[in-house]
């Protein structure tokens, strides 16, 4: 994926992590959307499919009455991020605590995925990537027309992205001294 300066990370520049984004967004379960209709920007969170071995393409799922999906789909630019958690860290100092993250940052432009048979397959490949042990026709229903007919789904076609991570501990003055006032560490939210 080509970087520019859209793109390029200003602050932190040493956390970005271009060579994990396939693997961040493949991890990922909520990508937030941000579009401008009017003038007003508006960011909001929808579920997606993501798979590596397409790593130019995402698809966002919605309800078909979703004016972010409409406005999207007609090839408009689109940002999309996803973000990954890892841990809370909390230092002695309060300007110091922070969180520990994985993130994309995605731009590129969408469009509206029609065909019935794309559309029930891409679905399909979203239900295992979200629960890995259901099955289509033992653990839930083919849907029928109706209902995919009633859900939107929009590809983007990315055209460039930024990865970014933060990792490690606190880094305020005293947090590396035992006998400093309060306390410093990270709370590994991967282990929850």
């Amino acid at each position: 994926m080509k970087l520019t300066e859209r793109t390029r990370i200003n602050i932190h520049p040493e956390r970005s992590v271009p060579e994990e984004a396939v693997e961040i967004l493949s991890a990922g379960f909520v990508a937030h959307l941000g579009f401008v209709q009017d003038g007003q920007p508006y960011v909001i969170p929808l579920s997606y499919h993501y798979d590596a071995d397409q790593p130019d393409r995402m698809f966002l799922h919605g309800a078909t009455r979703s004016r972010a999906l409409k406005l999207i789909a007609n090839g408009d630019p689109v940002c999309v991020t996803v973000t990954l958690v890892d841990g809370l860290v909390y230092s002695r100092k309060a300007m110091n605590h922070s969180i520990n993250y994985r993130s994309v940052i995605l731009l590129g432009k969408a469009h509206p995925v029609t065909s019935e048979t794309e559309k029930f397959e891409l679905f399909d490949k979203m239900v295992q990537r979200y629960f890995p042990d259901r099955t289509l026709d033992q653990d839930y229903n083919h849907p029928p027309s109706a209902d995919l007919g009633a859900t939107a789904l929009v590809e983007v076609q990315i055209e460039e992205w930024s990865a970014k991570a933060r990792r490690g501990g606190p880094t305020g003055p005293d947090d590396d001294k035992s006998d400093a006032l309060g306390s410093a560490g990270v709370i590994d939210l991967r282990e929850l």
